[in-house]
């Protein structure tokens, strides 16, 4: 049940982007207002990535459940060297009709995160071609806006996004690999400055069966769904008038906050549990859960003309009053939740406003909400899990943070996995930003102008530690120290290439005392291309 608390509580924020992508919160009718006769646009990029992977595991041997930190070559379990390579396709469609004051967008990527070479067509050593991909194009996200007298209203699938991203991220970013979406209808309007917003969410329905309509189905136990409704406030400037505003020598401020509550009264754990032979779906399988969530998050942002400040801190809260997931089973304490989360960043240079900074420099920082556990309990939402799963042992990396009678309690809060803040500790290692406080300084410098593009130069350093000492494998609270360098070229018609090397030099947090084995440094290295249109 501690993976059901923790996905029920990330997926209780709100989609709203407050930064320069396309979302419905910045987006209050001004992209259908702009158009003066109906326009279909058309933009997107091709990603592909190559890295080379050094010692991950960090040669400290294994958890006491028998695992790794990172996977290891098969041949060789004692081998260093691990290399991946992959490809995206994403484009973005909106059809605009400004006769109609409407609007209709689609997100449709293809070959998503396909790693290169893991189709060979026939034996791999004699192959010639790569065979097509299992899930070759997927619709991430369809949805509409329809400008009113009193508002815009929104409905369909669209991304899920707020702030800095820390908590809900449509993974916008080029090196986003998931990005959240919501069965949404919200409504907007603007009113004393502000745009204010309500969003209910078809978060998620129980079984179904088949309609006499073909290709149609109904849920046939309503008392099991789960809903999510929302309230926000958000005051936005749009980049041109931030980039006038710093011309004239003048700061902008942005800021925002909203309450979200999710609630489930009943569950049939039977319709989405693994199981070798699936029970049938009946009045018996259907149990109380009496699930309440509620997220809380503000957000602001500070853009001055020779810098930004910028900041988001959520609160979270929920109890499941029968955290059992077995029909028969009840279990007689509640399951509770208290997690804090926050990420601040700042970049400064001259003119970085107007985006024409030859160098900047900044500091990041972090906090996420730990829970006594073992483990950290990062990869909770990214497996599956059933009733049976066994308890974390003290020096695991990862385990459930609740198991009942002993412990009922889920207090580690998880950033989104697509707000990243290094390249191998937290995105690679661990999984995401939880239960850890982090500094980051970053700087960046123009070393060159090169045709239509400009080279730049990066380096970014982070220094992390748990809260929590007992999440940690090595019992002692200093996780490491992160090195990662970045060369960039970025051209103005749309390819952009990084080089990105990291080198994380771990601190006894991630030893492994009882082995009596010390982490050793781990190494990265990735080539990134991407084709913009």
């Amino acid at each position: 049940m501690a993976l059901r608390l923790a996905l029920v509580l990330l997926g209780s924020s709100l989609a709203v982007s407050a930064q320069a992508q396309r979302s419905v919160y910045t987006d209050v009718g001004q992209a259908i207002e702009a158009e003066a006769d109906t326009t279909i646009q058309a933009h997107g990029a091709l990603r592909t990535r190559a890295e080379a992977l050094y010692n991950l595991d960090l040669d400290r041997g294994l958890t006491p459940s028998g695992q790794a930190l990172f996977p290891v070559p098969l041949a060789d379990p004692t081998g260093q060297w691990l290399t991946h390579a992959d490809m995206r396709l994403r484009t973005d469609v909106s059809l605009i009709v400004p006769a109609a004051g409407m609007a209709l967008h689609v997100r449709i990527d293809a070959l998503d995160n396909l790693a290169l070479g893991s189709q060979p067509d026939g034996v791999p050593s004699v192959t010639t071609s790569q065979r097509p991909a299992n899930e070759p194009i997927r619709i991430e996200r369809a949805y509409g806006q329809v400008l009113t007298p009193f508002g815009l209203l929104a409905a369909g699938r669209m991304g899920n996004h707020w702030g800095l991203g820390m908590l809900a991220n449509g993974g916008d970013c080029a090196s986003c690999d998931s990005g959240d979406a919501a069965d949404r209808i919200a409504f907007f309007t603007p009113l004393l400055g502000h745009v204010w917003g309500i969003a209910y969410d078809f978060s998620a329905i129980g079984p179904t069966t088949p309609r006499n309509h073909p290709g149609r189905v109904v849920d046939v136990e309503p008392s099991d769904d789960v809903r999510t409704i929302t309230f926000a406030m958000i005051d936005f400037a749009t980049d041109v008038t931030r980039r006038r505003r710093a011309r004239a020598g003048l700061a902008t401020l942005e800021y925002g906050a909203y309450v979200s509550h999710r609630r489930q009264d009943t569950d049939v754990p039977a319709h989405y549990l693994p199981a070798a032979n699936p029970p049938e779906l009946d009045r018996g399988q259907v149990m109380s859960r009496g699930f309440r969530a509620t997220a809380v998050d503000v957000w602001g942002r500070l853009t001055l003309p020779y810098g930004r400040i910028e900041v988001e801190a959520a609160l979270l809260t929920a109890r499941i009053d029968q955290p059992s997931l077995l029909p028969g089973v009840e279990l007689r304490d509640t399951y509770r939740s208290r997690q804090i989360g926050a990420a601040f960043e700042s970049d400064f240079g001259p003119d970085h406003a107007l985006g024409q900074s030859p160098w900047s420099l900044g500091l990041d920082a972090g906090f996420a909400s730990g829970d006594p556990a073992p483990g950290f309990g990062a990869l909770l939402g990214s497996r599956n899990e059933g009733p049976t799963q066994a308890a974390p042992q003290p020096g695991d990396i990862d385990g459930p943070q609740a198991f009942a009678p002993s412990d009922t309690r889920v207090d580690n809060f998880r950033f989104h996995p697509d707000y990243r803040i290094d390249r191998i500790l937290f995105r690679e290692i661990i999984g995401t930003v939880t239960d850890a406080i982090y500094l980051k300084p970053h700087a960046r410098i123009r070393l060159a102008s090169l045709g239509k593009g400009r080279l730049e130069l990066g380096l970014a350093a982070v220094a992390s530690m748990a809260v929590e000492v007992a999440s940690t494998p090595g019992g002692s609270r200093g996780l490491g120290v992160e090195l990662d360098p970045t060369l960039a070229y970025v051209s103005t018609n749309g390819f952009a290439a990084s080089l990105e090397y990291a080198a994380l030099f771990p601190l006894a947090g991630l030893d492994n005392p009882t082995a009596g084995l010390d982490a050793k440094p781990a190494q990265l290295l990735r080539l990134r291309l991407g084709f913009n249109f």
